[in-house]
């Protein structure tokens, strides 16, 4: 590289690591450099990032720790063509990233839109598309810029959809390990919006508005306005933060429990990726069998996403009836043998 451009670049290097002297700045570097140096030395980062302020925030904390630590960071912005001008808007979010010198990856979404379900299947393919790209790069940590609001916006959203403890708190932790060795990680999950919007202002002056966010056709941005309702009607923070953190403790205590059936009651056949659960697997507590039924064909399905509580509380029954014998989910085989129940993957052959 010419010396010129090393000097450019080390130039923009110290602009951006003066900023973290602002007092706001600083503390919300703060608090995000805490959370990451509870994964461990990790040498290794992906970012999946959009031109939201949060995002940008999380591109400058990312830049100023990559630079503190000497780590590698690969931002990835996932462009899911859903909107006329969103390629547009990726390329010139990536211009404005590259003037701090930080390199974004552009990944498009090819194919057919869906008409119905939108944001949860382009959820879906954004993961997908950053986990290929993550394997490409032999990156297996990922950090994505959710914060404090969208903590209390998955909490309101679980509670109308119905679901149990595990998916009412699922938000509440930093890092979520899935089971192809990946690591989705939230070290921004304490941080207000309102801080990550005045850190992008001050770095970038700029980040995009999503329109989306006030679309009410959307139930997150229903759910958003009714969480700024419930704050004029009184609703404390403080207290509901309070509230799932103490809902989290129970929903780690019965983990520890399923952990110790799934280690205790099951036996992994490795080379048939296949697990053997005994008959001691399904005397336990209906919660805790529910929720190891739920992780082993999860794992060994390989997918991103557990299947529906509907389909395991199906399986379960099956299982309980005397002529069962074999039922498919999630790409898993559940199958009864003598006095054992058997997973596998639906294309593996048993020998």
């Amino acid at each position: 590289m010419k010396k010129k451009s090393l000097s450019v670049k080390k130039k923009i290097h110290n602009i951006l690591l003066a900023n973290l002297k602002n007092p706001k700045i600083k503390k919300s570097y703060g608090v995000f450099k805490k959370n990451i140096n509870k994964l461990g030395d990790i040498r290794k980062f992906a970012a999946a990032v959009s031109g939201g302020p949060d995002s940008l925030a999380l591109s400058y904390f990312l830049k100023c720790y990559s630079l503190q630590n000497k780590t590698k960071v690969f931002f990835y912005q996932v462009d899911h063509g859903l909107r006329k001008n969103s390629l547009k808007e990726s390329r010139l979010v990536q211009r404005k990233m590259k003037n701090f010198d930080i390199n974004s990856k552009i990944l498009l979404w090819r194919g057919k839109k869906p008409y119905s379900n939108i944001q949860s299947i382009a959820r879906e393919k954004r993961y997908s598309y950053i986990f290929k790209q993550c394997t490409k790069d032999k990156v297996n940590t990922i950090l994505t810029a959710h914060h404090e609001g969208d903590l209390y916006e998955n909490f309101f959203i679980r509670i109308l959809r119905g679901s149990g403890l595990r998916g009412i708190v699922s938000f509440n932790s930093l890092q979520v390990r899935l089971d192809n060795n990946i690591n989705i990680c939230r070290p921004l999950i304490e941080l207000k919006k309102n801080d990550l919007i005045y850190t992008a202002k001050k770095v970038f002056n700029f980040y995009l508005k999503d329109p989306s966010n006030k679309n009410s056709v959307f139930r997150r941005s229903r759910i958003r306005k009714l969480i700024q309702e419930l704050k004029l009607e009184g609703l404390d923070f403080n207290k509901l933060k309070l509230t799932i953190n103490n809902l989290s403790d129970s929903n780690n205590a019965i983990n520890y429990y399923v952990r110790n059936n799934i280690k205790n009651n099951s036996k992994y056949i490795k080379n048939k990726s296949m697990y053997i659960l005994s008959l001691k697997f399904f005397d336990n507590p209906d919660e805790i069998i529910f929720r190891s039924l739920s992780k082993l064909i999860k794992e060994v399905g390989q997918k991103y996403y557990s299947a529906r509580g509907k389909s395991i509380l199906n399986i379960l029954n099956e299982i309980n009836r005397q002529n069962f014998k074999k039922l498919t989910l999630s790409g898993c085989i559940i199958e009864k043998l003598n006095n054992s129940v058997i997973i596998y993957k639906e294309f593996t052959k048993k020998s």
